[in-house]
C-alpha cells in the first residue's frame, strides 16, 4: 500500500466513523449533515490523495468517471470520487438519503430546487429554483434525503469532487429525477458504472 493509499484509507475510515457517531447522536438533521460536509471538505483539501494518476479521468466518450472509495458492509456511509468533464449536466434529482459534496479541484455548480406540487399525481411534479451554490475547493454542501439539486460542470477543465452518502448509490432505487420545463418526474437510474478505487 502506497503512503497516499494508507493516508487516504485512514482519513476515510475516520470520516465514516465520525459520521456514524454523529448521526447516532443527533440523527439526520440539517446541522448534523452540515458538520459531516465540513469534515468531507477537510479531506477534499488533501489534493494529493485524489490525483489523476490514482483516479484517471473518464474516457473520451464519457463525461464522468465515478470511483467507490469506501463503504460499510451494509452498503451505507459510502464515499465516492467523481471525476467529470466540463459540460456534464445532471438534471434535478433527490437522493432519498443524506448526501454531502466537497471539491478537490474544479467547480461543480449546484442548483437547489423546491418541489411545489403535493406529489399526488404519478409522473407529475413542479419544481422551482431556490438558489445556486458553487462547490469549489474549500467549499462543501450537505443535503437531506428530500433535497433536490441539479449539477452542471462549467469551465474547461476536468473536476474532482468527493460525494458522501448515507447509503450507496447502487442501492438507491427510489430516487426521483425532475424535468422543470415539462413538469414531469421519473425514477432515476444509477447513471455511469461505478469503478472500484485501486488501493
Amino acid at each position: 500500500m502506497t503512503d497516499h493509499s494508507q493516508q487516504r484509507s485512514q482519513l476515510v475510515d475516520a470520516l465514516r466513523k465520525s459520521a456514524r457517531e454523529r448521526i447516532d447522536r443527533q440523527g439526520v438533521t440539517r446541522g448534523s449533515i452540515s458538520a459531516i460536509a465540513e469534515s468531507l471538505r477537510e479531506i477534499a483539501g488533501q489534493t494529493a490523495l485524489w490525483s489523476k494518476d490514482q483516479f484517471p479521468p473518464p474516457d473520451d466518450d464519457s463525461q464522468q468517471a465515478r470511483y467507490l472509495i469506501a463503504q460499510d458492509a451494509g452498503k451505507t456511509y459510502a464515499l465516492y470520487l467523481n471525476v467529470m468533464r466540463p459540460g456534464k449536466r445532471i438534471p434535478p434529482h433527490n437522493h432519498t438519503t443524506w448526501a454531502c459534496v466537497a471539491a478537490v479541484e474544479g467547480t461543480e455548480l449546484n442548483t437547489l430546487w423546491t418541489r411545489t406540487d403535493d406529489g399526488s399525481e404519478p409522473g407529475h411534479a413542479t419544481v422551482e429554483k431556490a438558489r445556486e451554490v458553487s462547490i469549489e475547493p474549500g467549499t462543501a454542501i450537505g443535503m437531506l434525503p428530500d433535497d433536490i439539486h441539479s449539477v452542471f460542470i462549467p469551465g474547461d477543465a476536468v473536476i474532482r469532487h468527493l460525494h458522501f452518502y448515507g447509503r450507496a448509490l447502487e442501492t438507491l432505487s427510489e430516487r426521483v429525477m425532475f424535468d422543470p420545463e415539462a413538469g414531469t418526474c421519473w425514477t432515476m437510474d444509477v447513471g455511469v458504472q461505478t469503478r472500484k478505487a485501486d488501493k
